[in-house]
């Protein structure tokens, strides 16, 4: 497995000032039809009652979603402080920052200190770190009910956007990286934590959505 990024390359590489402009954009437009895909699929229809842990969560727009649609809490884990930053901003705006806890940290490195939640996403996550299905792994063993994963397609396109980008990386001599990592080992990694996978959905040219579900619902869940 490859070196995990260094903490501050995820600051480096999702900044203030892209952060900034996600914000803008979302507050401007709205979430993101991804984003309310994954919600969507997540919520199963009704999210009344249940918690959140969104992964690598941006702007927040995954959890802010399911929030407006009955969850009643939120932990928003991100490597980005950023990021971090953005979504606490717009958590306080919505009327949500009761409901919303903050976590910085890689996934892979502090998992052990998130405690379970009914509905876990991954919007666009396990493509920016090197153990993806490391991630993968950690989110379902912490799913009491569904788990929603939005990662880039297989394809020689997507291949080649992520390529050129990681070219862009090296010349701006940052440590961040992206990667294209196989559904089949995310499936395995779902599977293995005990969830049923879902029918995949395409959502585009570059990204598709994976969906998981525990059939027998934990306790507490």
């Amino acid at each position: 497995m490859s070196v995990p990024c260094c903490d501050s390359c995820y600051d480096d590489a999702f900044d203030a000032r892209k952060a900034e402009s996600e914000l803008a954009k979302y507050r401007r437009d709205g979430a993101s039809d991804r984003a309310l895909r994954l919600a969507d699929a997540l919520a199963g229809g009704d999210a009344t009652g249940l918690t959140v842990l969104d992964i690598g969560a941006g702007v927040g727009a995954v959890h802010h979603l399911l929030l407006e649609a009955g969850a009643t809490s939120a932990v928003d884990v991100d490597a980005s402080r950023p990021y971090l930053s953005a979504a606490r901003s717009e958590a306080e705006r919505r009327g949500f920052a009761d409901r919303v806890t903050f976590e910085h940290g890689d996934f892979t490195r502090i998992a052990e200190r998130v405690g379970p939640a009914d509905l876990v996403a991954l919007d666009r996550v396990i493509c920016c770190h090197p153990d993806g299905v490391g991630i993968v792994r950690a989110a379902a063993v912490r799913t009491r009910r569904r788990l929603g994963i939005v990662m880039p397609r297989e394809t020689r396109l997507v291949r080649a956007g992520i390529a050129f980008e990681n070219f862009l990386e090296r010349l701006r001599r940052r440590a961040y990286r992206a990667y294209v990592h196989p559904a089949a080992a995310v499936d395995a990694a779902a599977v293995g934590a005990g969830l049923t996978p879902r029918p995949r959905q395409g959502l585009g040219l570059f990204w598709q959505l994976l969906a998981y579900e525990r059939l027998e619902i934990q306790p507490g869940g």
